[in-house]
């Protein structure tokens, strides 16, 4: 993920201004959030988080297709 410095903003900032960090995610994507000067959470779109998990998925499909054909002949004699 690449960090835009201007989405950058600390808890306590965030804390008393949650409306300009909602902003900043709007315009930028996301923004990161710091605790004690260390990046700590990240606020973005629901439906930007839906994308990343389809992302997620499409990994996982193409592991379990790896595991299927390196192991076929073990699922093969399963299914008898």
């Amino acid at each position: 993920m690449n960090v835009n410095t201007d989405s950058v903003i600390s808890i306590t900032e965030a804390n008393q201004n949650f409306s300009k960090v909602t902003r900043l995610a709007d315009l930028n994507g996301a923004v990161i959030i710091l605790k004690n000067d260390k990046p700590r959470y990240v606020l973005m779109e629901l439906a930007q988080t839906e994308e990343e998990q389809l992302a997620d998925n499409d990994d996982l499909l193409e592991i379990s297709r790896r595991l299927i054909d390196r192991n076929r002949k073990a699922y093969e004699v399963l299914a008898k």
